[in-house]
């Protein structure tokens, strides 16, 4: 079988890749290695609500919608809240089995427990070797070959030991069910916690589904630590939120899945093969770990890849130079920001200094803080700060002179 386009993975990037090239008339197959959309379900996929009209993205994906954002530290709590809904949370299964669906309607095919194993170079074209459960090996003849596989990278890097190190996170998120009265509490909400007490080395979040579910999970990057010698297992931290922070005494776990994330640092991935393989998603590090944010980066690389993957099918490009040139131009100024920044709260600041931050918070509105959390305009931030600083010489000229005002 011949194709214009393989793409191994069927995440967001690899799906809507899959979505926008089929659309466009081009023979897709997207292979995706689980047998159904339910399995390794594990994304905690909250976005703000522009991602639905950015992507034409259907509310049947959506598990909820969230109109106020929590941020807690060891000392700190603060609370914003808009009277209309202001992001979403994906079901993530409904996610991918969309952008699927969407694949096979624009004529292009899809290969549910399907495994890459390798490709060869024959050619101008790549042989790609499958195997689908109980099935025997099969090989489809492709023009293109996408990367899809997230931080595993298994079609960039054809050995564990070729690649070069990355910066490591680790994540592991519960899917519980509440009663009614506990996920009413919830039910709106983002909330994210910060500081020693409740995820050293990293941060932990409740974010609301529907059925009366939560997502309640935990994420640290790897690395040493001035102030924290040891930790817990990272599900400690989980169990602490659900006992001693929302004082549950009825839950059931639904689930429970980890994921590790690897990322190149200053976005220095290999992101093209010469001369037709190329890689698209996490597997160029889209992701941006400050808030673990990735679906809305990665369905916005892969748009930027179809530009240059188009370009090739039609024989006016022979090289994805300029595709690396671009994704390095549109994500790295305020990527490589984020990532200093959570690698100094996560990896460097006291239990003192990450409240003090967060303190600092109070001053932003709610359109601030997303702007901040979302859409990296850390200048928000700076605003809060020189609110603070403005508070307290407030103070001190009432105490020095009690009877005037300050100008």
């Amino acid at each position: 079988m011949d194709y214009d386009v393989v793409i191994i993975g069927g995440g967001p990037a690899g799906g809507h890749c899959g979505r926008l090239l089929s659309e466009k008339g081009y023979r897709v197959l997207l292979v995706e290695q689980h047998s159904s959309w339910q399995d390794n379900n594990f994304s905690s996929a909250a976005s703000p609500l522009e991602i639905l009209e950015q992507f034409n993205l259907p509310e049947t994906v959506v598990a909820r919608f969230w109109k106020n954002i929590e941020i807690i530290s060891t000392s700190i709590h603060h609370f914003w809240s808009s009277a209309q809904p202001l992001g979403v949370v994906f079901d993530f299964a409904k996610l991918r089995e969309f952008l699927a669906a969407e694949v096979l309607r624009w004529g292009g095919e899809v290969r549910l427990g399907c495994r890459y194993l390798k490709y060869q170079q024959v050619q101008d074209k790549l042989t790609v070797f499958l195997k689908s459960k109980g099935e025997e090996i099969e090989t489809v003849n492709t023009r293109l070959l996408v990367d899809a596989t997230g931080y595993a990278r298994a079609v960039m890097y054809k050995h564990r030991r070729e690649k070069p190190d990355f910066l490591k996170a680790v994540g592991i998120e519960y899917l519980i069910a509440v009663p009614e009265e506990d996920y009413q509490k919830y039910q709106d909400n983002l909330v994210f916690f910060l500081g020693h007490k409740w995820s050293p080395k990293g941060y932990g979040w409740i974010f609301p589904m529907d059925n009366r579910q939560l997502k309640i999970g935990a994420a640290w990057l790897e690395g040493e630590h001035p102030y924290i010698p040891e930790v817990k297992p990272l599900k400690s931290y989980i169990t602490q939120i659900m006992q001693t922070y929302m004082n549950l005494s009825k839950y059931d776990i639904i689930d429970s899945h980890g994921s590790i994330l690897e990322y190149s640092l200053n976005l220095q991935d290999i992101y093209y093969q010469e001369p037709n393989i190329i890689a698209i998603g996490d597997a160029v590090s889209t992701v941006n770990f400050l808030g673990g944010e990735g679906i809305r980066h990665a369905m916005k690389g892969s748009e930027i890849a179809c530009q240059y993957m188009e370009e090739y099918l039609q024989g006016k490009s022979r090289s994805f130079t300029a595709y690396q040139q671009r994704m390095q131009e549109y994500f790295q100024p305020k990527w490589n920001l984020s990532d200093r920044l959570s690698r100094k709260v996560y990896l460097e600041y006291s239990d003192a200094r990450i409240d003090q931050g967060v303190s600092y918070l109070k001053y932003l509105s709610t359109q601030d803080i997303i702007d901040v959390l979302f859409y990296y305009k850390f200048e928000k931030y700076t605003k809060g700060l020189g609110g603070f600083l403005l508070g307290k010489l407030r103070q001190w000229w009432r105490k020095i002179f009690p009877s005037q005002k300050p100008e």
